[in-house]
């Protein structure tokens, strides 16, 4: 099992807290967490499109 020390679980819950789309990755070696990785989606509003009419 990963060891996981309070600054680490601080960490994580502050990068998620701050994700509204995306991913959060956490890499394990030996037992032992060595690197945390957020991957940040940012979504902006489409327009509907709508065909202009033939005359």
């Amino acid at each position: 099992m990963a060891t996981l020390d309070q600054a680490q679980a601080n960490y994580i819950i502050s990068t998620l807290k701050g994700l509204e789309y995306g991913s959060v990755v956490i890499t394990v070696h030996d037992g032992t967490i060595t690197q945390i990785d957020k991957t940040e989606k940012t979504r902006f509003a489409q327009k509907k499109y709508t065909p202009k009419e033939k005359k």
